[in-house]
């Protein structure tokens, strides 16, 4: 099992980030064996489209499960469309948000907790990505598995080794026929309020025709 998890910084010590589609970067943790990688988060200044973006990026790595502050409803569409379940609403040490995760703390939600456009009007408060070095992987404490009376200490293991990091621009290629709002349709905003609806509608067809794609690849893959 992964868990994707939205961090300020590369470490197990950093703060969780309250954005989804815009924060600094991503952990991805294996909360059975204690392994994790950070990937740095290439869509974080994205004019639009952040949300989808990253979205798809962390469905392309195999998670289960994504542990965020905040999910806005593109990519929450998105993660519905690909079977993985959002946790939202948790804060503080990304280290204490693995131990909720095994020891059952918490649900998954049914919606996004807010709306388009949130990581834009939210800037981030944590320690950017680190700009030297081939990148950041380690391994949590001792703990095992999922809650239940198991061994759940997370030592201090946290070796920083010859990592995985992925930087902007290598980030992984679009699902087929996959672009994101925003990249050929204005944001809201940018027209009379007259145009604002039409702006919504073509924005709304758009996602809806990505969100089959995807499917369409998910039924492709299953049937392998």
């Amino acid at each position: 099992m992964k868990i994707a998890i939205s961090a300020t910084g590369p470490s197990l010590d950093s703060q969780m980030d309250a954005r989804f589609g815009r924060c600094v970067c991503f952990l991805i943790v294996d909360p059975k064996t204690g392994e994790f990688e950070a990937v740095e988060n290439p869509n974080i200044g994205l004019g639009g489209g952040a949300g989808i973006q990253s979205a798809q990026l962390i469905a392309e790595r195999g998670v289960q499960f994504v542990l965020t502050g905040n999910c806005g409803p593109n990519a929450f569409k998105v993660f519905e469309a690909a079977g993985i379940q959002v946790v939202t609403g948790v804060s503080g040490p990304v280290r204490q948000a693995v131990e909720q995760f095994n020891s059952g703390a918490f649900s998954s939600t049914t919606g996004p907790s807010v709306e388009n456009h949130f990581g834009a009007q939210s800037p981030s408060t944590g320690p950017s990505f680190p700009q030297t070095g081939a990148g950041m992987q380690g391994r949590l404490g001792g703990g095992r598995g999922m809650g239940g009376g198991g061994g759940r200490g997370m030592g201090g293991g946290r070796g920083m080794g010859s990592g995985r990091c992925l930087r902007s621009g290598t980030m992984t290629q679009p699902l087929p026929g996959f672009s994101p709002p925003g990249s050929d349709v204005q944001q809201m905003g940018e027209h009379p309020a007259a145009d604002d609806l039409k702006t919504l509608k073509a924005q709304a067809e758009a996602l809806e025709e990505q969100l089959r794609a995807i499917k369409a690849r998910i039924i492709e893959a299953d049937s392998q």
